[in-house]
């Protein structure tokens, strides 16, 4: 069994991945979110799971080591605002950014075997690259080799709902980094009829088990632009959103991505029209299931329905979690090394990075050298011999905004 913990931890979407993965479960947990701390120890106090609801930047990594003394397996899925479209587009500027040197801070003092991470798609290409850019770079230079892949989850969850989000996968091991693959797609099978009642009405109970109350439903002079919904919401084979000003009709019919502010009078709010021709919104089981949660995930009843929605937007999509997780697996059963990281301070790395375009790649430290100077030397010398480019910063931003594919050898520290 592989001892897990877990950061930023929310309702446990990336815990419950791996979980159902087989193998793995997760014994110490941190999230500081009063509501989502709720759902969370609902679901996961009877798993013995220890939930540390401290600011992160409160927790001593001596303190998780003694709860977790033999966890091989961390996951973070730190905040993704400062990197996001919908966020403030600060990156590390933003005070949120530095949630991640947090995280880097106890990755270095546990130590584990396999680091596994997870945020929006545009953490790629924020700010050119740059923030992406140092993330990897700290993580390589700390001695971990790292995959990265931009999944959708209606492609690679068999979930119908267009979600794309980064992951990044690190091992010590470079028998395990070597032995890793993202999962393969998959055919989308589920329909929206499997996650989403469109024959309940008012006051009816869906087969979700959730009742249906006036909350739910837009109605003549309930809204203002109630007109404009009933003109633009016609068909139950699809999902619509308002946006402020118009309905959006999602043409691939799936779930558009759902966000943490759905449901409470925000701009992406996902709405249907039932087979009774009632238009409604989604109910958090419904929201949910559009994640991948299981029908036995608990949402505690005396929650409110826009914290309901908020955890639901700011979670993961739990198939794709337990694919990726599931090759984790495969992975550590051929390279299993539990080596301590080298130790790096005042040392320049010569670090390989292979870009598959924009969203996927890998990267990993050759060497570490006490020298500039000699770093400066030795990574001439590699990229001679390998015929691989060395790259500047300015190089890795062309680079980036050109997209494509690109290998390359950087000096880092």
């Amino acid at each position: 069994m592989k001892d897990i913990i877990s950061f930023f931890a929310g309702v446990g979407g990336i815990d419950l991945g791996f979980e159902d993965a087989g193998d793995y479960r997760t014994v110490f947990a941190n999230e500081f979110d009063k509501n989502a701390q709720h759902t969370f120890e609902t679901n996961f106090k009877k798993r013995g799971t220890f939930l540390d609801r401290r600011d992160i930047k409160d927790v001593e990594a001596s303190e998780v080591k003694k709860i977790a003394p033999n966890a091989n397996v961390l996951l973070a899925g730190f905040p993704c605002q400062p990197f996001s479209v919908a966020g403030y587009r600060k990156g590390f500027e933003d005070e949120r950014g530095d949630l991640f040197f947090e995280t880097l801070r106890i990755i270095r003092y546990i130590q584990p075997k396999v680091v596994f991470l997870e945020n929006v798609k545009n953490l790629v290409t924020h700010d050119h690259g740059n923030t992406f850019k140092v993330i990897r770079e700290y993580l390589v230079h700390a001695g971990y080799s790292i995959k990265w892949k931009v999944l959708n989850a209606k492609d690679y969850g068999n979930i119908p709902q267009n979600r794309e989000r980064i992951y990044v996968v690190g091992f010590k091991d470079k028998v395990a980094f070597n032995s890793f693959e993202f999962p393969d797609k998959i055919d989308l099978t589920t329909k929206l009829s499997d996650i989403i009642d469109f024959d309940a009405t008012f006051e009816e109970t869906t087969k979700f088990n959730e009742q249906l109350d006036e909350r739910f439903f837009y109605r003549e002079g309930k809204q203002t632009f109630y007109p404009d919904l009933v003109e633009n919401i016609n068909s139950s084979e699809t999902i619509y959103q308002w946006r402020r000003q118009y309905v959006r009709e999602n043409k691939s019919g799936v779930v558009p991505t759902l966000t943490a502010n759905m449901g409470t009078g925000g701009h992406n709010v996902p709405l249907i029209v039932t087979h009774n021709q009632d238009i409604r919104k989604l109910t958090p089981r419904e929201v949910f299931n559009a994640q991948g949660y299981p029908t036995d995930y608990e949402l505690p009843k005396d929650s409110s329905m826009s914290a309901l929605y908020k955890q639901a937007g700011n979670s993961v999509v739990v198939p794709v979690i337990k694919r990726i997780a599931k090759n984790i697996n495969v992975a550590l059963d051929i390279g299993d090394s539990d080596y301590k990281l080298p130790d790096t301070k005042d040392k320049t790395a010569v670090v390989y990075t292979k870009m598959e375009g924009r969203m996927a790649g890998e990267s990993y430290t050759v060497d570490w050298y006490g020298e500039n100077k000699t770093a400066k030397n030795e990574i001439k010398k590699i990229s001679n011999m390998n015929s691989i480019p060395i790259f500047k910063n300015d190089d890795f931003y062309h680079a980036i905004n050109r997209g494509g594919k690109h290998e390359f050898y950087t000096l880092v520290g």
